[in-house]
């Protein structure tokens, strides 16, 4: 019987199943580098918002602080847009006959909400807390990038999950003393530059995050600094005390930090910051 196939039919073969093996390898390398990419996360696109609000002009030019738009932010999981009315505090004064701010002038006499497109627009199945990241030393920098020389708003992460695992599978690496949350400038501790904090014993009721405080200045070259605090003042702000009552109050250390993953780690300890085999639960971020 005569045979069907030819003899480099077999060398075929083979060639054709490590061709399609090496299709399906870059389809999938293909697929995972799509995700990642700004056409699916919209990282550093600006989107054509209906005023160009600046940030850079209203943070850095004005000095206006991130709470006074987003007025939520300490306290709900919302940052929350400003109304209108924040913008009409100041617009009723000045620019009144700005063409540029006539959508703020016609929200404002209409009562119709503003339609701004949001930039950090995460899925909705995630559940993101502003509150609980605000409170445990988060600064927004570290999500939202370096928004004070941002004249138009954009996403400098790409805020995918595996950019949030990232964080909490360390977070000593992103945290800051409460009091620099909104600090743009905040610079990570180093040799040169060594970040100095103490922390008074938890209160009930108060976050934990505030019973620590933190400062840029030797507190041992100050006599004055080293004035111990009853652990109710909360070293916010650090208010020193003389006299008679610094005798009475208990003294409380400052330890030097020269790096950050020393401070993070501290942080973590007193911020009772959960561990990732804590977070394991798929509805901490998925409701």
């Amino acid at each position: 019987m005569p045979q069907i196939f030819d003899r480099s039919s077999n060398a075929l073969a083979r060639m054709s199943l490590v061709l399609t093996g090496l299709i399906v390898i870059a389809l999938g390398v293909t697929l995972d580098q799509l995700q990642r990419s700004p056409w699916v996360t919209r990282q550093g696109q600006r989107p054509d918002q209906p005023v160009p609000f600046s940030h850079k002009h209203h943070v850095q030019g004005l000095g206006l602080q991130c709470q006074y738009c987003h007025t939520s932010v300490e306290k709900s999981s919302y940052a929350g847009i400003p109304p209108t009315r924040t913008c009409m505090n100041c617009h009723a004064q000045i620019w009144t006959n700005a063409q540029l701010l006539e959508p703020v002038r016609n929200s404002w006499y209409t009562g119709q909400s503003i339609p701004w497109i949001k930039v950090h627009d995460l899925p909705d199945f995630v559940y993101f807390n502003h509150e609980i990241h605000v409170n445990k030393g988060i600064g927004c920098e570290t999500c939202h990038g370096k928004v004070d020389e941002m004249p138009l708003m954009y996403a400098q992460n790409t805020l995918q999950m595996e950019w949030c695992l990232n964080c909490h599978r360390n977070p000593a690496k992103n945290l800051r003393p409460t009091s620099e949350i909104y600090n743009m400038d905040w610079d990570q501790p180093g040799v040169d530059k060594p970040v100095w904090c103490a922390a008074v014993p938890n209160v009930d009721g108060v976050p934990t995050a505030e019973s620590v405080s933190c400062t840029r200045t030797d507190p041992s070259g100050n006599p004055a600094a080293q004035a111990s605090l009853k652990p109710e003042a909360l070293f916010r702000p650090v208010s020193l005390t003389t006299g008679d009552a610094a005798q009475a109050a208990p003294q409380i250390p400052y330890e030097k930090f020269t790096s950050q993953d020393e401070l993070g780690h501290y942080l973590l300890k007193h911020y009772n910051i959960r561990t990732p085999k804590d977070l394991m639960s798929c509805e901490v971020c998925h409701r």
